[in-house]
Parts: C-alpha cells; sequence; structure tokens
C-alpha cells in the first residue's frame, strides 16, 4: 500500500513538471493571432489566363517503329508542330492601397491574358499590369475597388536577422486565406534565380500558390515577397526582401523602367584565406575589388582594383553579395560612402552611382549569374565553382540552377555542368552565350556541348 501511494506521488509530480514545462515553454512561444487576423483581409488570390505554344501530343492510332527511318522522321515532324493552349495559373499578392494597388511577383502575371484577382470577402475584379520588373521578379498590378480596400504597411527587410519568427500568408495549391509561421532561417542567399538574388530563407511553409504573398514580422508588417522553394526539400522558401521593392515602387507606380544604382566594378568574396594572406585581423568579411571598369563611378571616385570594401554607409559587408544588393537598391545619383581597406590601411571613399546600364551593354564580366529561357541559369567560371564543382577548364559558363519542371532537367543537364558550346559555337562565358541565344531566337532545337567531370556530352533542348 505505502509503495502505491508513493508510486502515485511520482506520477503526479512528473505530471506537474511536464505542465510546468509546456507552460513556460508555451509563453515563448509568439501570438501570431492578431498578425493574421490582420493581414488576411489585404491578401488575394491572384487567377491568370495564359495562351501558350506548346509541341503538339503524338499522332493517335500510329504505331511508332524506332528502327524505320521514314516514321522516326514522320513522328519527329507532326510531334514538334506547336499548338496553342490555354493555361491557368494561381498566386497570391497583396494590397498595399486602399485603391487597388496590388504586388506579387512578376512570374505570377508572366504572359497573362487575362488577371483576376479575389479578395478574402468573395469579390472579384479584373486586374492590369502597372509595372513590372522580370529580373528582379516583382510586379505591380490594379484593380477598380467599389470601396476603400484594407492595406499591409511596408516594413524594413535590413532589420530583421536570422532566427526572427515571421508569417507567411498566401494561397498555397488554391487554398485561400492559409496562414503559416516559422523563422528566419538565413539572409542573402543567392540561389541562382537571377542577377539580383538576395533572398530572405525562412522554414515557414511556402508552397506553389503561395508566390506574390507576404512575409511579415511580428508587428504585422510586410518584410518580403515569398517567390522561391526548393521543390526536393522541406521548409526551405526564398522571400524577396521588401527595401528591394521599396526601392522600385516609385518606378512601378509610374509603369517605368526601374533604374537602379550602378558602381562599375567586379567583386569576389573575401574568404578567411586571403584575409590571413593580407594580414588583415578584425575583419567580418568584404568584398575584393577585382576589377574596375573605365569611366564608371567607381573608377572616376579612385577606386582601385585589390580595394577591399568592407561597409557601405557604414553598414557592414559580410560578403560580396551584400555590396551589389545595397548598390541595387539606392537611386542613381545618391552619394555613398564606401569603407575599404588598401595596403592594410582603411580608407574612405565617396562615389556618386551612375545608372546601371542596359544589359546587353554590361561588361560581360560584371554579370555574374544569367538565367536561361531554357529554364536553367549559369554563372562564369571563378575560382570559387572550379573548387566547388572540381572544373578543370577556364571557358565555358557553369550551370548554378535548374528548374526541375524545365526539359533540360528531363534530359539530364546537372548543377555544375559546364556548358562550352552552344549551337557548334564555343561559348567562353555569358556574353557569348547570350548572344547565340539571341540568334537561335527562333529555333526550337538547341545543342550543346557539356563538360561533366572528366566527361563530355552533347545534349538535345526543345524550348
Amino acid at each position: 500500500m505505502k509503495h502505491l501511494k508513493l508510486h502515485r506521488i511520482i506520477a503526479s509530480l512528473i505530471v506537474l513538471v511536464l505542465v510546468i514545462n509546456y507552460t513556460a515553454f508555451a509563453a515563448c512561444l509568439p501570438d501570431i493571432r492578431d498578425v493574421a487576423k490582420k493581414a488576411l483581409p489585404a491578401v488575394v488570390n491572384i487567377s491568370t489566363t495564359q495562351i501558350v505554344e506548346v509541341p503538339s501530343s503524338p499522332l493517335p492510332g500510329f504505331g511508332f517503329d524506332q528502327n524505320d527511318p521514314f516514321e522516326q522522321f514522320f513522328q519527329q515532324f507532326f510531334n514538334n508542330m506547336p499548338v496553342k493552349r490555354k493555361i491557368y495559373a494561381l498566386g497570391s499578392g497583396f494590397i498595399i492601397s486602399k485603391k487597388g494597388y496590388i504586388l506579387t511577383n512578376y512570374h505570377v502575371i508572366r504572359r497573362a491574358t487575362t488577371i483576376r484577382v479575389t479578395l478574402q470577402n468573395g469579390d472579384v475584379y479584373k486586374a492590369k499590369v502597372i509595372g513590372k520588373d522580370p529580373k528582379a521578379d516583382i510586379a505591380l498590378i490594379k484593380i477598380n475597388p467599389r470601396e476603400d480596400l484594407p492595406t499591409l504597411p511596408l516594413g524594413d527587410s535590413s532589420e530583421i536577422q536570422v532566427g526572427d519568427w515571421v508569417v507567411a500568408v498566401g494561397n498555397p495549391f488554391g487554398l485561400n486565406g492559409t496562414v503559416t509561421a516559422g523563422i528566419i532561417s538565413a539572409k542573402g542567399r543567392v540561389i541562382g534565380e537571377g542577377p539580383y538574388d538576395h533572398f530572405l530563407q525562412t522554414d515557414a511553409a511556402i508552397n506553389p500558390g503561395n508566390s506574390g504573398g507576404p512575409l511579415l514580422n511580428l508587428k504585422g508588417q510586410v518584410i518580403g515577397i515569398n517567390t522561391a522553394i526548393i521543390a526536393h526539400g522541406q521548409g526551405i522558401g526564398f522571400a524577396i526582401p521588401i527595401n528591394m521593392v521599396k526601392a522600385e515602387l516609385p518606378y512601378l507606380m509610374k509603369g517605368e523602367k526601374v533604374k537602379r544604382g550602378y558602381l562599375g566594378v567586379m567583386i569576389q568574396n573575401l574568404s578567411k584565406d586571403a584575409a590571413k594572406e593580407l594580414h588583415l585581423k578584425n575583419i567580418e568579411g568584404g568584398a575584393i575589388v577585382s576589377q574596375v571598369f573605365k569611366g564608371g563611378p567607381a573608377y572616376k571616385a579612385g577606386i582601385k582594383p585589390g580595394d577591399i570594401i568592407v561597409s557601405v554607409n557604414g553598414k557592414k559587408i559580410r560578403s560580396a553579395s551584400d555590396l551589389p544588393y545595397m548598390i541595387f537598391t539606392m537611386k542613381p545619383g545618391t552619394k555613398v560612402k564606401l569603407g575599404i581597406i588598401r595596403d592594410g590601411k582603411e580608407i574612405t571613399k565617396t562615389v556618386i552611382l551612375g545608372t546601371r546600364p542596359a544589359e546587353g551593354e554590361l561588361n560581360n564580366s560584371s554579370e555574374t549569374i544569367y538565367k536561361t529561357p531554357y529554364g536553367f541559369s549559369v554563372s562564369n567560371i571563378t575560382p570559387e565553382l572550379k573548387s566547388k564543382y572540381g572544373i578543370k577548364v577556364d571557358k565555358g559558363v557553369v550551370i548554378v540552377n535548374i528548374s526541375r519542371d524545365s526539359f533540360a532537367y528531363a534530359v539530364g543537364l546537372q548543377v555544375g555542368d559546364v556548358i562550352v558550346k552552344m549551337n557548334y559555337k564555343p561559348v567562353r562565358n555569358i556574353k557569348d552565350l547570350k548572344k547565340i541565344i539571341e540568334e537561335s531566337k527562333n529555333k526550337r532545337v538547341i545543342f550543346l556541348n557539356v563538360l561533366r567531370g572528366n566527361s563530355q556530352i552533347f545534349v538535345t533542348i526543345q524550348r
């Protein structure tokens, strides 16, 4: 009997400890109910209709003998005849003006012939595109509402820190008004989506249909636009920092082409080994200037190859990707103070930013990532990429990202492959590749010579 009482006392103590621990744990979790309540009315569902050309389906009723050259030609000819088809797509967006201005991703409304916006109360409106920036994957659309609409305030993405709680709202798989929560997993992620990659990474659940929806801090402010996921990963989503969007809004509102600040340098990361070799101490990061473009803003300010840029207006540069992001979010004509280490000494240079040249006018070495029309992105060969993928050549372009739903992925192209020829013409860098792509824009099939390790393979891709 005494043992039974003792067991009951021990069990009661265990339950009490569990209750106390659970209560303490629950007290540490953020209360996102107010954030969700205020955000939901301002998040919209965007549905689009697109007309696209796709290869026709195999002809019904025809057998296909792979050993018969005539049947091979006949089937290939008719299968490659393009046909127009109507497809539908879903995404998200959020209202930033009570008069009906809505922010979303460019890829949500790309090539859309009609855009319909559904509010949380069920009202449906036709929308038109006001401004767009395909390179940054940002678009501004507008509806004409019958009454003033609820809006979401834009926050400051530079204040968000790794580990901070965030809330994602959108319409994944068409499930309207879905709210998920998580933390910021990383900042400044470069994932090969384009030249302005500097994503916020979050483990808040993001799925197809969330694109264009807001990522919010616990104050209910938008600090990012949910944009991308890694298809084979879980808890890995990416959002465009809202500070980049705010820098573009004045241009998008007017339907103008976005103008970005331009420094006129080529840079690379300052590694720990390089910092040690240069006898630099207490340096957390930086960007080494490897080339200064003659006549550009940096050239006029006296910046030289070998300079290490460690800050912009007092904000530290922790990796080379931080510098272009900071510059891109500033207007041309802005005066910036660059903290520089030259010959081991700290100096400051004031630069008046220029206007980033049009894509075709950029020096080929100034562009680090190029997103091709074939579903993959490439980079010029760098020492870092040579080491990462075991590349043994100096000329060509490296595939750094590939869409899993692309034809290129289906035929076996991989991240780390080096393209050395396209349509039998040599590819030394991104500039060469872009020129050949432009020359081949009317061709439905392209041919690639690819190096993979010690092997060379030949790949055929259909557009």
